[in-house]
Protein backbone atom coordinates (compact mmCIF):
# COMPACT_ATOMS: atom_id res chain seq x y z
CA UNK A 1 0.00 0.00 0.00
CA UNK A 2 3.10 2.25 0.71
CA UNK A 3 3.84 1.69 -3.01
CA UNK A 4 0.41 3.09 -3.96
CA UNK A 5 0.89 6.05 -1.79
CA UNK A 6 4.17 6.63 -3.34
CA UNK A 7 2.67 6.36 -6.40
CA UNK A 8 0.00 8.52 -6.72
CA UNK A 9 2.82 10.82 -5.54
CA UNK A 10 5.47 10.12 -8.39
CA UNK A 11 1.97 11.37 -10.78
CA UNK A 12 2.15 15.00 -8.88
CA UNK A 13 5.58 15.03 -8.71
CA UNK A 14 5.67 14.25 -12.88
CA UNK A 15 3.32 16.90 -13.31
CA UNK A 16 7.02 19.48 -12.70
CA UNK A 17 8.10 20.70 -15.30
CA UNK A 18 11.52 21.61 -12.93
CA UNK A 19 13.71 19.41 -10.93
CA UNK A 20 11.53 19.23 -8.08
CA UNK A 21 8.56 19.91 -7.22
CA UNK A 22 6.29 22.25 -9.00
CA UNK A 23 7.56 24.71 -11.93
CA UNK A 24 5.85 27.69 -11.80
CA UNK A 25 6.71 30.31 -8.75
CA UNK A 26 3.07 30.11 -7.05
CA UNK A 27 1.12 27.19 -7.35
CA UNK A 28 -2.09 26.05 -5.72
CA UNK A 29 -2.92 22.49 -4.95
CA UNK A 30 -6.53 21.41 -5.14
CA UNK A 31 -7.50 18.24 -3.63
CA UNK A 32 -11.09 16.82 -3.85
CA UNK A 33 -12.63 16.13 -0.89
CA UNK A 34 -15.56 14.85 -1.99
CA UNK A 35 -17.67 11.83 -0.11
CA UNK A 36 -16.51 9.41 -3.08
CA UNK A 37 -12.67 9.54 -1.70
CA UNK A 38 -13.36 7.03 0.80
CA UNK A 39 -13.41 4.94 -1.46
CA UNK A 40 -10.70 2.31 -1.65
CA UNK A 41 -8.08 1.00 -3.62
CA UNK A 42 -6.38 -2.00 -2.06
CA UNK A 43 -7.81 -1.98 0.53
CA UNK A 44 -7.33 1.70 1.84
CA UNK A 45 -9.39 4.56 1.67
CA UNK A 46 -8.27 7.01 -1.42
CA UNK A 47 -8.19 9.75 1.43
CA UNK A 48 -5.21 8.24 3.32
CA UNK A 49 -3.52 7.55 -0.27
CA UNK A 50 -4.05 11.54 -0.96
CA UNK A 51 -2.61 12.73 2.61
CA UNK A 52 0.14 10.50 2.32
CA UNK A 53 0.96 11.43 -1.46
CA UNK A 54 0.40 15.03 -0.36
CA UNK A 55 3.18 15.07 2.61
CA UNK A 56 5.92 12.72 0.33
CA UNK A 57 5.36 15.44 -2.78
CA UNK A 58 5.74 18.68 -0.33
CA UNK A 59 9.03 16.90 1.19
CA UNK A 60 10.49 17.70 -2.38
CA UNK A 61 9.11 21.30 -2.99
CA UNK A 62 12.27 23.41 -2.50
CA UNK A 63 11.65 25.93 0.59
CA UNK A 64 11.38 29.11 -1.54
CA UNK A 65 8.70 28.12 -4.30
CA UNK A 66 5.16 29.79 -3.08
CA UNK A 67 2.33 26.63 -2.89
CA UNK A 68 -1.37 27.22 -1.98
CA UNK A 69 -3.66 24.50 -1.05
CA UNK A 70 -7.80 24.28 -1.84
CA UNK A 71 -10.29 21.98 -1.64
CA UNK A 72 -13.89 21.33 -2.27
CA UNK A 73 -16.47 19.07 -0.58
CA UNK A 74 -14.66 19.16 2.85
CA UNK A 75 -17.40 20.88 4.80
CA UNK A 76 -21.06 20.34 3.70
CA UNK A 77 -22.78 17.75 1.85
CA UNK A 78 -24.75 18.55 -1.39
CA UNK A 79 -22.75 21.84 -1.71
CA UNK A 80 -21.63 23.36 -5.06
CA UNK A 81 -20.42 26.50 -3.12
CA UNK A 82 -18.04 24.59 -0.74
CA UNK A 83 -14.70 26.05 -2.25
CA UNK A 84 -12.16 27.04 0.15
CA UNK A 85 -8.73 28.51 -0.18
CA UNK A 86 -7.00 27.30 2.84
CA UNK A 87 -3.23 27.46 2.75
CA UNK A 88 -2.34 31.16 0.45
CA UNK A 89 0.10 30.55 -1.97
CA UNK A 90 3.25 31.29 0.41
CA UNK A 91 6.76 29.77 1.10
CA UNK A 92 7.27 26.98 3.53
CA UNK A 93 3.81 26.11 3.48
CA UNK A 94 4.21 22.15 3.66
CA UNK A 95 3.52 21.17 7.20
CA UNK A 96 0.45 23.86 6.94
CA UNK A 97 -1.09 21.60 3.61
CA UNK A 98 -0.13 18.33 5.01
CA UNK A 99 -1.89 19.41 8.75
CA UNK A 100 -4.49 20.57 6.48
CA UNK A 101 -5.44 17.72 4.49
CA UNK A 102 -4.93 15.28 7.29
CA UNK A 103 -7.78 17.31 9.24
CA UNK A 104 -10.51 17.73 6.41
CA UNK A 105 -13.42 15.70 5.97
CA UNK A 106 -14.41 14.53 2.93
CA UNK A 107 -18.19 14.88 2.41
CA UNK A 108 -19.35 16.63 -0.47
CA UNK A 109 -19.65 16.76 -4.37
CA UNK A 110 -17.30 17.84 -7.28
CA UNK A 111 -17.15 21.51 -8.24
CA UNK A 112 -14.27 21.35 -9.39
CA UNK A 113 -14.44 23.67 -12.41
CA UNK A 114 -15.39 26.54 -9.76
CA UNK A 115 -12.76 25.85 -7.84
CA UNK A 116 -10.03 25.51 -10.93
CA UNK A 117 -11.28 29.34 -11.98
CA UNK A 118 -11.30 30.40 -8.14
CA UNK A 119 -7.49 28.84 -7.92
CA UNK A 120 -6.35 31.54 -11.18
CA UNK A 121 -8.02 34.32 -9.76
CA UNK A 122 -6.14 33.80 -6.68
CA UNK A 123 -3.01 33.26 -8.43
CA UNK A 124 -4.21 36.27 -10.55
CA UNK A 125 -3.41 34.37 -13.45
CA UNK A 126 -3.74 37.47 -16.20
CA UNK A 127 -0.86 39.10 -14.19
CA UNK A 128 1.39 36.81 -12.99
CA UNK A 129 2.26 32.78 -14.50
CA UNK A 130 0.03 30.40 -12.67
CA UNK A 131 0.04 26.86 -11.81
CA UNK A 132 -2.79 24.77 -10.71
CA UNK A 133 -2.62 20.90 -9.97
CA UNK A 134 -6.16 19.46 -9.30
CA UNK A 135 -6.09 16.20 -7.70
CA UNK A 136 -10.04 14.38 -7.79
CA UNK A 137 -11.53 11.08 -8.23
CA UNK A 138 -14.52 11.87 -9.71
CA UNK A 139 -16.26 14.28 -12.47
CA UNK A 140 -17.73 17.18 -12.43
CA UNK A 141 -20.88 17.13 -10.57
CA UNK A 142 -21.63 20.82 -10.57
CA UNK A 143 -22.67 21.47 -14.15
CA UNK A 144 -19.41 22.93 -14.74
CA UNK A 145 -17.46 23.05 -18.38
CA UNK A 146 -13.90 21.81 -17.53
CA UNK A 147 -13.01 21.79 -21.36
CA UNK A 148 -14.40 25.32 -21.98
CA UNK A 149 -12.63 26.51 -18.60
CA UNK A 150 -9.59 25.18 -20.39
CA UNK A 151 -9.77 27.37 -23.00
CA UNK A 152 -10.82 30.23 -21.43
CA UNK A 153 -7.80 30.61 -19.18
CA UNK A 154 -5.36 29.86 -21.74
CA UNK A 155 -6.53 32.38 -23.45
CA UNK A 156 -6.99 35.38 -20.85
CA UNK A 157 -3.93 34.46 -18.37
CA UNK A 158 -0.43 35.31 -19.25
CA UNK A 159 1.42 31.78 -18.54
CA UNK A 160 -1.39 29.55 -17.02
CA UNK A 161 -1.17 25.87 -17.15
CA UNK A 162 -3.55 23.14 -15.13
CA UNK A 163 -2.36 19.80 -14.52
CA UNK A 164 -4.90 17.36 -13.39
CA UNK A 165 -4.13 13.82 -11.46
CA UNK A 166 -7.29 11.58 -12.37
CA UNK A 167 -7.11 9.88 -9.12
CA UNK A 168 -9.15 5.92 -9.81
CA UNK A 169 -10.55 6.90 -12.75
CA UNK A 170 -11.22 4.92 -15.45
CA UNK A 171 -9.95 5.70 -19.05
CA UNK A 172 -13.48 6.64 -20.23
CA UNK A 173 -13.20 9.24 -17.26
CA UNK A 174 -10.56 10.33 -17.90
CA UNK A 175 -10.95 11.63 -21.12
CA UNK A 176 -13.90 14.05 -20.00
CA UNK A 177 -11.17 15.78 -17.97
CA UNK A 178 -7.84 15.28 -19.50
CA UNK A 179 -8.91 18.22 -21.86
CA UNK A 180 -8.94 21.07 -18.92
CA UNK A 181 -4.97 20.39 -18.86
CA UNK A 182 -4.60 19.84 -22.75
CA UNK A 183 -6.10 23.02 -23.32
CA UNK A 184 -3.52 25.06 -21.29
CA UNK A 185 -0.80 23.35 -22.65
CA UNK A 186 -0.58 21.14 -19.37
CA UNK A 187 -0.40 17.13 -18.67
CA UNK A 188 -3.03 14.98 -17.45
CA UNK A 189 -2.34 11.44 -15.54
CA UNK A 190 -4.29 8.45 -14.72
CA UNK A 191 -3.41 7.27 -11.24
CA UNK A 192 -4.54 3.98 -11.45
CA UNK A 193 -2.05 1.65 -12.59
CA UNK A 194 0.38 1.47 -9.61
CA UNK A 195 2.98 -0.21 -11.89
CA UNK A 196 3.40 2.65 -13.98
CA UNK A 197 3.16 5.44 -11.67
CA UNK A 198 6.49 3.61 -9.90
CA UNK A 199 8.14 3.41 -13.05
CA UNK A 200 7.58 7.11 -12.89
CA UNK A 201 8.74 7.95 -9.56
CA UNK A 202 11.50 6.03 -10.45
CA UNK A 203 12.12 7.88 -13.53
CA UNK A 204 11.04 11.55 -12.55
CA UNK A 205 12.11 12.25 -8.36
CA UNK A 206 15.36 14.23 -7.57
CA UNK A 207 16.53 13.96 -11.14
CA UNK A 208 18.57 16.66 -11.49
CA UNK A 209 18.56 19.43 -13.87
CA UNK A 210 20.61 19.60 -16.99
CA UNK A 211 23.84 21.68 -16.30
CA UNK A 212 25.10 23.98 -18.81
CA UNK A 213 27.38 22.49 -21.60
CA UNK A 214 30.86 23.33 -19.90
CA UNK A 215 34.14 24.82 -21.93
CA UNK A 216 35.51 22.14 -23.85
CA UNK A 217 38.55 21.26 -22.55
CA UNK A 218 41.78 19.36 -23.15
CA UNK A 219 41.22 15.03 -23.35
CA UNK A 220 42.44 13.98 -19.75
CA UNK A 221 45.33 11.36 -19.84
CA UNK A 222 44.32 8.00 -19.88
CA UNK A 223 43.76 6.29 -16.23
CA UNK A 224 42.78 3.04 -14.86
CA UNK A 225 38.83 1.84 -15.55
CA UNK A 226 36.76 2.63 -12.42
CA UNK A 227 33.16 1.44 -11.51
CA UNK A 228 30.55 3.58 -13.21
CA UNK A 229 29.18 3.83 -9.00
CA UNK A 230 30.96 3.85 -5.71
CA UNK A 231 27.47 2.70 -3.98
CA UNK A 232 25.61 0.00 -4.59
CA UNK A 233 23.85 -1.40 -1.58
CA UNK A 234 21.52 -4.14 -1.66
CA UNK A 235 18.54 -5.78 0.93
CA UNK A 236 17.09 -9.07 1.78
CA UNK A 237 14.42 -9.78 4.01
CA UNK A 238 16.35 -12.30 6.08
CA UNK A 239 19.82 -13.78 5.96
CA UNK A 240 20.47 -15.93 3.00
CA UNK A 241 17.32 -14.57 1.30
CA UNK A 242 17.44 -13.09 -2.19
CA UNK A 243 17.92 -9.26 -3.07
CA UNK A 244 14.62 -6.93 -2.75
CA UNK A 245 14.59 -4.86 -6.47
CA UNK A 246 10.87 -4.10 -6.20
CA UNK A 247 8.72 -2.00 -3.60
CA UNK A 248 12.01 -1.28 -1.28
CA UNK A 249 13.14 1.96 -0.70
CA UNK A 250 16.38 3.60 0.74
CA UNK A 251 17.46 6.77 3.04
CA UNK A 252 20.68 8.27 3.00
CA UNK A 253 21.81 11.46 5.21
CA UNK A 254 24.63 12.68 5.75
CA UNK A 255 26.02 12.00 9.25
CA UNK A 256 26.10 14.38 12.11
CA UNK A 257 29.32 15.36 13.98
CA UNK A 258 27.46 13.09 17.25
CA UNK A 259 26.87 10.41 15.19
CA UNK A 260 23.21 11.18 14.38
CA UNK A 261 21.26 11.73 10.81
CA UNK A 262 21.85 15.35 9.58
CA UNK A 263 20.53 16.37 6.47
CA UNK A 264 19.03 14.15 3.85
CA UNK A 265 20.83 13.21 0.48
CA UNK A 266 18.44 11.38 -1.20
CA UNK A 267 15.68 8.99 -1.29
CA UNK A 268 14.95 6.19 -4.03
CA UNK A 269 13.07 3.34 -4.73
CA UNK A 270 14.01 0.18 -6.09
CA UNK A 271 17.25 -1.07 -6.85
CA UNK A 272 20.19 1.68 -6.14
CA UNK A 273 23.05 2.66 -8.04
CA UNK A 274 24.57 6.02 -7.12
CA UNK A 275 27.95 8.16 -6.28
CA UNK A 276 28.34 9.57 -3.41
CA UNK A 277 30.70 12.35 -2.26
CA UNK A 278 33.79 11.02 0.25
CA UNK A 279 32.08 11.52 4.06
CA UNK A 280 29.79 9.73 6.46
CA UNK A 281 26.10 8.39 6.17
CA UNK A 282 23.51 6.98 7.80
CA UNK A 283 21.72 4.61 5.08
CA UNK A 284 18.53 3.25 5.84
CA UNK A 285 17.16 0.62 3.72
CA UNK A 286 13.99 -0.29 4.00
CA UNK A 287 10.48 -2.44 2.61
CA UNK A 288 7.33 -0.84 4.29
CA UNK A 289 7.60 -1.51 8.18
CA UNK A 290 10.49 -3.20 8.13
CA UNK A 291 14.17 -1.67 7.83
CA UNK A 292 17.91 -1.69 8.20
CA UNK A 293 20.05 1.22 9.39
CA UNK A 294 24.48 1.16 8.57
CA UNK A 295 26.84 4.00 9.18
CA UNK A 296 28.55 4.43 5.95
CA UNK A 297 32.16 6.05 5.76
CA UNK A 298 33.05 7.43 2.24
CA UNK A 299 36.01 7.29 0.73
CA UNK A 300 37.16 8.52 -2.51
CA UNK A 301 38.40 5.86 -5.16
CA UNK A 302 36.56 3.23 -3.45
CA UNK A 303 33.37 1.45 -3.97
CA UNK A 304 31.02 -0.34 -1.65
CA UNK A 305 28.16 -2.46 -1.82
CA UNK A 306 27.09 -3.11 1.62
CA UNK A 307 24.43 -5.67 2.29
CA UNK A 308 21.16 -4.75 4.59
CA UNK A 309 19.20 -7.76 5.92
CA UNK A 310 15.72 -6.16 7.55
CA UNK A 311 15.26 -9.39 9.50
CA UNK A 312 11.62 -8.86 9.09
CA UNK A 313 8.55 -10.74 6.98
CA UNK A 314 5.29 -10.50 5.64
CA UNK A 315 2.02 -10.76 7.09
CA UNK A 316 -1.76 -10.98 5.11
CA UNK A 317 -4.82 -10.48 6.98
CA UNK A 318 -7.83 -11.23 5.73
CA UNK A 319 -10.70 -9.93 7.90
CA UNK A 320 -14.12 -11.32 7.73
CA UNK A 321 -17.38 -9.42 9.84
CA UNK A 322 -18.60 -13.25 10.79
CA UNK A 323 -17.69 -17.07 9.59
CA UNK A 324 -18.21 -17.34 6.10
CA UNK A 325 -18.59 -14.13 4.97
CA UNK A 326 -16.65 -12.38 1.85
CA UNK A 327 -13.14 -10.05 3.05
CA UNK A 328 -14.48 -6.79 4.51
CA UNK A 329 -13.60 -3.52 2.96
CA UNK A 330 -14.83 -1.73 6.41
CA UNK A 331 -12.07 -3.36 8.56
CA UNK A 332 -9.35 -1.64 10.12
CA UNK A 333 -6.46 -3.76 10.66
CA UNK A 334 -3.91 -2.25 13.10
CA UNK A 335 -0.82 -4.22 13.20
CA UNK A 336 1.42 -4.03 16.13
CA UNK A 337 5.12 -5.30 15.76
CA UNK A 338 8.24 -4.58 17.37
CA UNK A 339 9.31 -1.04 17.86
CA UNK A 340 6.14 -0.06 16.12
CA UNK A 341 2.52 -0.07 15.13
CA UNK A 342 0.89 0.72 11.41
CA UNK A 343 -2.76 0.96 10.16
CA UNK A 344 -4.07 -0.76 7.20
CA UNK A 345 -8.01 -0.68 5.69
CA UNK A 346 -9.49 -3.96 4.15
CA UNK A 347 -7.63 -6.67 3.02
CA UNK A 348 -4.27 -5.79 4.46
CA UNK A 349 -0.87 -6.57 3.56
CA UNK A 350 2.53 -5.34 6.12
CA UNK A 351 6.04 -5.95 6.02
CA UNK A 352 7.34 -5.79 9.60
CA UNK A 353 10.28 -7.02 12.20
CA UNK A 354 10.13 -10.05 12.51
CA UNK A 355 8.84 -11.25 16.45
CA UNK A 356 5.52 -11.27 18.08
CA UNK A 357 2.95 -9.53 16.05
CA UNK A 358 -0.44 -8.31 17.90
CA UNK A 359 -3.05 -8.28 14.77
CA UNK A 360 -6.13 -6.03 15.81
CA UNK A 361 -9.33 -5.89 13.48
CA UNK A 362 -11.61 -3.38 13.75
CA UNK A 363 -15.36 -3.56 11.93
CA UNK A 364 -17.75 -1.42 13.64
CA UNK A 365 -18.45 -1.73 17.22
CA UNK A 366 -16.50 -5.34 17.09
CA UNK A 367 -12.59 -5.79 17.74
CA UNK A 368 -10.66 -8.77 17.72
CA UNK A 369 -7.27 -9.05 18.80
CA UNK A 370 -5.17 -12.20 17.58
CA UNK A 371 -1.06 -12.60 18.01
CA UNK A 372 0.87 -14.16 15.49
CA UNK A 373 4.33 -15.18 15.93
CA UNK A 374 6.49 -14.17 12.21
CA UNK A 375 9.88 -15.33 11.87
CA UNK A 376 12.36 -13.23 9.44
CA UNK A 377 11.46 -14.10 5.64
CA UNK A 378 8.14 -15.33 6.50
CA UNK A 379 4.75 -14.65 5.32
CA UNK A 380 1.74 -15.44 7.05
CA UNK A 381 -1.43 -15.23 5.91
CA UNK A 382 -4.89 -15.56 7.60
CA UNK A 383 -8.15 -15.39 8.14
CA UNK A 384 -9.58 -13.25 11.19
CA UNK A 385 -13.48 -13.36 12.15
CA UNK A 386 -14.78 -10.29 13.89
CA UNK A 387 -18.28 -12.03 14.66
CA UNK A 388 -20.81 -9.08 13.76
CA UNK A 389 -23.69 -8.64 12.59
CA UNK A 390 -24.89 -5.74 10.25
CA UNK A 391 -27.63 -3.37 10.93
CA UNK A 392 -29.39 -0.62 8.45
CA UNK A 393 -31.35 1.66 10.79
CA UNK A 394 -34.25 4.03 9.51
CA UNK A 395 -37.25 6.22 10.68
CA UNK A 396 -40.63 6.56 9.68
CA UNK A 397 -43.04 8.97 10.97
CA UNK A 398 -45.67 6.07 11.21
CA UNK A 399 -45.17 2.38 11.57
CA UNK A 400 -45.51 1.78 7.50
CA UNK A 401 -45.68 5.54 6.58
CA UNK A 402 -43.54 8.07 5.16
CA UNK A 403 -39.86 7.81 5.82
CA UNK A 404 -38.19 10.29 7.30
CA UNK A 405 -35.35 11.76 4.98
CA UNK A 406 -33.75 14.24 7.19
CA UNK A 407 -29.73 14.61 8.16
CA UNK A 408 -30.80 15.37 11.28
CA UNK A 409 -32.12 12.31 12.40
CA UNK A 410 -29.49 10.93 15.29
CA UNK A 411 -29.32 7.38 16.06
CA UNK A 412 -27.61 6.05 19.22
CA UNK A 413 -26.88 2.81 19.85
CA UNK A 414 -26.91 1.39 23.78
CA UNK A 415 -26.50 -1.99 25.22
CA UNK A 416 -30.31 -3.16 26.04
CA UNK A 417 -28.88 -4.07 29.84
CA UNK A 418 -29.05 -1.22 32.14
CA UNK A 419 -26.03 -0.82 34.54
CA UNK A 420 -26.59 -0.73 38.70
CA UNK A 421 -27.09 2.87 38.20
CA UNK A 422 -29.98 2.77 35.82
CA UNK A 423 -27.68 4.30 32.83
CA UNK A 424 -26.93 1.98 29.80
CA UNK A 425 -23.77 1.54 27.70
CA UNK A 426 -23.07 3.70 24.38
CA UNK A 427 -22.06 1.49 21.98
CA UNK A 428 -21.97 3.37 18.31
CA UNK A 429 -23.71 6.67 16.69
CA UNK A 430 -24.95 7.88 13.49
CA UNK A 431 -26.87 10.80 11.66
CA UNK A 432 -28.94 10.61 8.78
CA UNK A 433 -31.38 7.88 7.12
CA UNK A 434 -29.67 4.42 5.92
CA UNK A 435 -27.39 4.63 8.85
CA UNK A 436 -25.29 1.35 9.03
CA UNK A 437 -23.75 -0.37 12.15
CA UNK A 438 -21.50 -3.41 12.54
CA UNK A 439 -22.09 -4.72 16.28
CA UNK A 440 -21.49 -7.76 18.42
CA UNK A 441 -23.98 -10.18 19.04
CA UNK A 442 -26.08 -8.56 21.96
CA UNK A 443 -29.20 -6.81 22.70
CA UNK A 444 -29.48 -3.42 21.97
CA UNK A 445 -31.25 -0.26 21.80
CA UNK A 446 -31.63 2.25 19.27
CA UNK A 447 -32.28 5.74 20.73
CA UNK A 448 -33.54 7.64 17.74
CA UNK A 449 -33.70 11.18 17.88
CA UNK A 450 -35.50 13.85 15.03
CA UNK A 451 -36.26 17.27 16.62
CA UNK A 452 -38.61 16.87 19.73
CA UNK A 453 -39.32 12.82 19.23
CA UNK A 454 -36.84 10.66 21.01
CA UNK A 455 -37.88 6.75 20.52
CA UNK A 456 -36.50 3.81 22.14
CA UNK A 457 -36.25 0.65 19.65
CA UNK A 458 -35.11 -2.49 21.07
CA UNK A 459 -33.42 -4.81 18.88
CA UNK A 460 -30.60 -7.89 18.91
CA UNK A 461 -27.85 -8.82 16.72
CA UNK A 462 -26.50 -12.11 15.77
CA UNK A 463 -23.33 -12.78 14.04
CA UNK A 464 -23.83 -12.70 10.21
CA UNK A 465 -26.74 -11.09 10.83
CA UNK A 466 -28.23 -8.22 7.92
CA UNK A 467 -31.20 -6.60 9.48
CA UNK A 468 -33.28 -3.65 8.57
CA UNK A 469 -34.12 -1.83 11.89
CA UNK A 470 -37.63 0.51 11.18
CA UNK A 471 -38.18 3.20 13.87
CA UNK A 472 -41.49 4.00 14.07
CA UNK A 473 -41.74 7.73 15.54
CA UNK A 474 -45.28 7.75 15.78
CA UNK A 475 -44.83 11.75 15.12
CA UNK A 476 -46.08 14.41 12.95
CA UNK A 477 -44.36 17.96 11.67
CA UNK A 478 -45.45 21.07 13.32
CA UNK A 479 -45.11 24.49 11.70
CA UNK A 480 -45.45 27.15 13.88
CA UNK A 481 -46.08 31.19 13.06
CA UNK A 482 -45.97 34.02 15.76
CA UNK A 483 -45.67 36.90 13.78
CA UNK A 484 -43.42 39.60 15.92
CA UNK A 485 -42.44 37.37 18.59
CA UNK A 486 -39.12 36.92 19.85
CA UNK A 487 -39.23 33.23 20.44
CA UNK A 488 -42.05 30.79 20.20
CA UNK A 489 -41.98 27.35 22.99
CA UNK A 490 -43.92 24.47 23.19
CA UNK A 491 -44.99 22.87 25.87
CA UNK A 492 -47.16 20.00 26.95
CA UNK A 493 -50.90 20.29 27.14
CA UNK A 494 -51.23 18.96 30.85
CA UNK A 495 -50.37 20.41 33.98
CA UNK A 496 -48.56 18.62 36.91
CA UNK A 497 -49.39 18.85 39.96
CA UNK A 498 -48.01 22.06 40.65
CA UNK A 499 -50.43 23.41 38.01
CA UNK A 500 -47.11 23.94 36.18
CA UNK A 501 -46.59 22.56 31.81
CA UNK A 502 -43.71 20.48 30.97
CA UNK A 503 -41.52 23.16 28.33
CA UNK A 504 -40.69 20.87 24.89
CA UNK A 505 -38.36 23.52 23.23
CA UNK A 506 -37.99 26.77 22.26
CA UNK A 507 -36.60 28.49 19.20
CA UNK A 508 -35.63 32.45 18.89
CA UNK A 509 -37.41 34.22 15.97
CA UNK A 510 -41.37 34.18 14.66
CA UNK A 511 -41.27 30.72 12.77
CA UNK A 512 -40.34 27.18 13.68
CA UNK A 513 -40.75 23.94 12.38
CA UNK A 514 -39.94 20.68 14.35
CA UNK A 515 -40.92 17.00 14.42
CA UNK A 516 -43.02 16.53 17.68
CA UNK A 517 -44.56 13.26 18.84
CA UNK A 518 -48.11 12.32 18.75
CA UNK A 519 -50.27 14.02 21.13
CA UNK A 520 -51.76 17.38 22.52
CA UNK A 521 -49.35 21.11 23.00
CA UNK A 522 -49.70 24.32 23.86
CA UNK A 523 -47.64 26.91 21.54
CA UNK A 524 -46.86 30.24 22.98
CA UNK A 525 -46.05 33.10 21.61
CA UNK A 526 -43.20 35.08 23.56
CA UNK A 527 -43.15 39.28 22.39
CA UNK A 528 -40.94 41.69 23.50
CA UNK A 529 -43.25 43.10 25.89
CA UNK A 530 -44.16 41.61 29.28
CA UNK A 531 -47.19 40.60 29.60
CA UNK A 532 -47.91 39.83 25.64
CA UNK A 533 -47.48 36.07 25.68
CA UNK A 534 -49.89 34.20 23.60
CA UNK A 535 -50.68 30.99 23.38
CA UNK A 536 -52.87 28.41 21.18
CA UNK A 537 -53.54 24.35 21.46
CA UNK A 538 -52.46 22.41 18.91
CA UNK A 539 -53.20 18.95 18.45
CA UNK A 540 -50.47 16.47 16.23
CA UNK A 541 -51.40 13.54 14.09
CA UNK A 542 -48.98 10.79 13.43
CA UNK A 543 -47.52 11.48 9.58
CA UNK A 544 -49.11 14.50 9.01
CA UNK A 545 -48.37 17.99 8.71
CA UNK A 546 -49.91 20.53 11.34
CA UNK A 547 -49.95 24.41 10.95
CA UNK A 548 -50.61 26.63 13.39
CA UNK A 549 -50.23 30.50 13.67
CA UNK A 550 -50.63 32.46 17.18
CA UNK A 551 -51.18 36.13 16.57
Amino acid sequence: MAGLARSVAAAILLLSTTTFGFAANKVIIILDASGSMWAQIDGKPKLEIARESLRTVLQSVPADDEIGFMAYGHRQKGSCEDIELIVPPQAGSASAISAAADSMKFLGKTPLTAAVKQAAEALKYTEDKATVVLITDGLETCGGDPCALGKELKETGVDFTADVVGFGLTADEGKQIACLAENTGGKYIQASDEKALQQALVETVAVPAPAPEPAPAPAPAPSPAKSEFNFTPSVVMAEGGDPITDGNAWEIYKAAADGTRGDQVMTEHGELKTNLDPGDYIVVGRDDEARSEQKIKIEAGKTYDPLFTLNGGTLVIHPHASQGSEISGEARVDFAYPGGSTTHYGDAKATVPAGEQKVTVQIGAGTVTETVQLAAGQTVEKDIVVGVGHAMLNAYYTAGGDKADSSGIGFEIVKAKKKIDGSRESVEHSYGPDSKFWLPPDDYVALTTLDLSVVEQPFSIKAGDNQDVKVALDAGVLAMSAPGAYSIEVFSSKKDIEGKRKSLGLSYGDSWQQTIPAGDYVVVRHASDQGQDKETPVTIKAGERTEVTVQ
